[in-house]
């Protein structure tokens, strides 16, 4: 189970290697050779010494051109001991595989992008001895994908998205879209991408959306993620407890997609204690104009 967004941020890359190819042909116009083969690699670069060096993702990627490492860095803020580090990597990679290193660095900070970006030159001025030049993802040139179509085109790209996007204004549009295209793709892989995302949305209303939106199709209750939700409804044993939880739920989801919600809606969602009725609701709240359209046959 993915624990945070940092992990999440990379390990994207080691569930779809793919995306990564893409992501630096589409979003940073990188014009980097189609691979034939995506493997990924040991991450631990300590030497005997004992002094932990230790990237988060290493894939080998082969291609017509040649074969590369491509060394993956999910960067929560700025750290400028990574002037040191990043440099390391590189020469200890090419040194142990001699194959050409390239550093991506994966954030969902705008300025810590900026600062990721910028070229590290080592040596005096007018002759760098080495210069870095990290490629970044980040909100700034991640794709926001809000179209179903769009999403369902390209799901890891779309799960991308809302990590990278998850607190700003268009995230609620974000989420929706990508909910409707993970029912495309096979469940497990489905599962594995609801988990980054959860892990990634640090806005408590965008991270609840979410679980909204998995929720009302059943994705999330496949999940680990919702061992703990589970629990507490075996604690309460009750039906009514788990009516009164679909319908908080239901509000939820029509008020973060900016719906208005009449007392006479409301007060029918909150009263109802049909969970086949809810759960329709629910399915109804995720595409739902107007709060009327919950009960068409009213």
């Amino acid at each position: 189970m993915v624990g945070s967004s940092h992990e999440a941020l990379h390990r994207i890359f080691q569930k779809d290697p793919a995306l990564l190819t893409r992501a630096l042909q589409r979003v940073l116009d990188v014009p980097f050779p189609e691979p034939r083969e995506i493997a990924a690699l040991n991450v631990d670069l300590t030497e005997i010494e004992p002094v932990e060096r230790r990237v988060d993702t290493l894939l080998r990627a082969e291609t017509d051109e040649g074969t590369y490492l491509l060394v993956m860095e999910s960067q929560g803020k700025v750290d400028d001991r990574k002037r040191g580090s990043w440099p390391y990597y590189l020469s200890y990679l090419y040194e142990k595989y001699r194959c050409e290193p390239v550093l991506i660095v994966i954030t969902q900070s705008s300025a810590t992008a900026r600062w990721a970006s910028r070229p590290i030159r080592l040596g005096f001025p007018g002759w760098h001895s080495l210069t870095v030049r990290p490629l970044v993802l980040g909100p700034d040139n991640v794709p926001v994908i809000t179209s179903e179509r769009q999403a369902e085109r390209d799901v890891p790209l779309a799960v991308l998205s809302a990590m990278t996007h998850g607190r700003g204004p268009q995230a609620p549009a974000i989420l929706e879209s990508l909910a409707s295209a993970l029912r495309t793709i096979d469940p497990d892989s489905a599962a594995v991408f609801v988990q980054f995302v959860d892990s990634c949305l640090a806005d408590p209303q965008a991270k609840q959306m979410w679980r909204d939106l998995m929720t009302a199709i059943q994705y999330f209750w496949r999940h680990p993620l919702a061992e703990q939700v589970r629990e507490e409804g075996r604690e309460q044993g009750l039906e009514q407890g788990r009516a009164e939880a679909k319908a908080e739920m239901i509000l939820h989801i029509l008020e973060w997609r900016g719906i208005p919600v009449p007392d006479a809606v409301r007060d029918r969602v909150s009263i109802c204690t049909d969970l086949d009725q809810l759960e329709l609701c629910a399915q109804r709240a995720v595409h739902a104009n107007d709060a009327a359209q919950l009960f068409p046959e009213e």
